[in-house]
């Protein structure tokens, strides 16, 4: 069973070309954390309100991706200057399907 971390937010209007560039490098990071699926994310520039939805292979692998140094400061910037306000949700995945066109399509 994976492992979904939803991250909602809405950013501060500062510091937005430090943000992007501070964003860029956490999806690097992640992207090679053992453990990792997948992740979406999304940003409305009206509002500055955004969603990232990510999956991870299990608990253990959500709690590094939390405990690694260059996230662990992301969150503590984002905390202290970047965000206006946000909310983590971790759940646990019990179904996970759908349709692309590479396969097809699945039932529950």
């Amino acid at each position: 069973m994976s492992v979904v971390v939803i991250f909602t937010s809405r950013r501060t209007p500062a510091h937005g070309d430090e943000y992007e560039a501070l964003s860029a490098r956490m999806v690097e990071l992640v992207q090679d954390h053992p453990g990792f699926i997948e992740m979406t994310s999304v940003r409305d520039p009206r509002t500055r309100e955004g969603i990232t939805v990510a999956y991870f292979r299990d608990e253990e692998s959500v709690r590094a991706w939390k405990a690694h140094v260059e996230h662990a400061e992301a969150q503590r910037r984002g905390i202290a200057e970047l965000y206006e306000a946000y909310r983590v949700t971790v759940a646990s995945v019990e179904r996970d399907y759908g349709s692309t066109p590479d396969e097809g399509s699945a039932s529950p």
